[in-house]
């Protein structure tokens, strides 16, 4: 019995040594203190770690995950089995366009019209597709409507060199057509390459049909235009194709109230 008495006296001692002295609550303590723990649980959103209780330690937050950026949105539209994932620079996109079918269109067009401009532009401009003088050229907005972009960019201190232009089919439609949906949803991700390799700040869509398929809804373009949007992180601001302006000239004063809006907020965002 001694020798129990003595075993069971050292083992106290050696707790007491590790953790300091034992301290017993009554059970109505114990119950407020245990009432107190949970409910600070409770307010940290969190449960804490069997640990936290026993050794009076705080539990550790983890850090809250990375914000994926805007181009990497834009990028993880892109279908996962598409070769664009692939891509790291404009030329090997430029090269995939130019050497594969993924319409009709693609069969019966003279040239590719992948895109022209400043590869590291702030503002990137956006058609809806190419028309006989850009297939012709392989490159968009070439003929009387591309003078014309030219003069409205112009006319709020940007050159036609310091933004990138494309548009959302690479292809020329027969007898410039609307694009059909199955067109721009074979030639889209190609457009969301070219975003996430540029960067750009910021985005204009000319047409309807550029800013209906870009930012995918079904509405007009009065619906549409006089203020921005967002692309899963970029602003977006849609008015007339340059094309209708030259068919409907009483077009031109909205158009430019638009690109008012456009170059403040240009201004804004820091474009150079």
């Amino acid at each position: 019995m001694s020798d129990l008495l003595s075993e069971l006296r050292d083992t106290i001692e050696h707790q007491i040594e590790a953790f300091g002295p034992l301290v017993f609550e009554d059970s109505s303590e114990a119950k407020e203190t245990s009432a107190i723990r949970e409910k600070a649980t409770r307010d940290q959103g969190a449960e804490a770690p069997a640990s936290a209780g026993l050794f009076g330690l705080e539990p550790v937050e983890k850090a809250p995950a990375a914000r994926a950026s805007p181009y990497e949105r834009i990028a993880s539209l892109i279908p996962p089995t598409s070769p664009l994932k692939g891509f790291v620079t404009l030329e090997e996109l430029r090269s995939y366009v130019a050497s594969t079918v993924l319409v009709p269109l693609d069969e019966t067009r003279i040239n590719p019209v992948f895109g022209v401009g400043n590869p590291n532009a702030d503002l990137m401009v956006i058609g809806e597709a190419p028309g006989a003088e850009e297939d012709k050229q392989g490159e968009p907005f070439v003929g009387r409507a591309g003078q014309l972009l030219t003069k409205i960019l112009e006319a709020i201190n940007l050159k036609r060199g310091d933004v990138y232009i494309a548009n959302i089919l690479k292809s020329r439609p027969p007898n410039n057509r609307n694009p059909l949906p199955g067109e721009v949803a074979a030639h889209i991700p190609i457009l969301y390459k070219q975003i996430a390799l540029i960067k750009p700040k910021i985005l204009l869509c000319v047409g309807k049909t550029a800013g209906t398929s870009l930012l995918d809804r079904k509405t007009s373009l009065a619906a549409l235009r006089g203020t921005f949007h967002d692309f899963h992180g970029l602003p977006v601001l849609v008015t007339y194709h340059p094309a209708a302006l030259l068919r409907n000239p009483h077009w031109k004063r909205p158009t430019w109230e638009d690109v008012q809006l456009l170059r403040a907020r240009y201004d804004e965002l820091g474009g150079a």
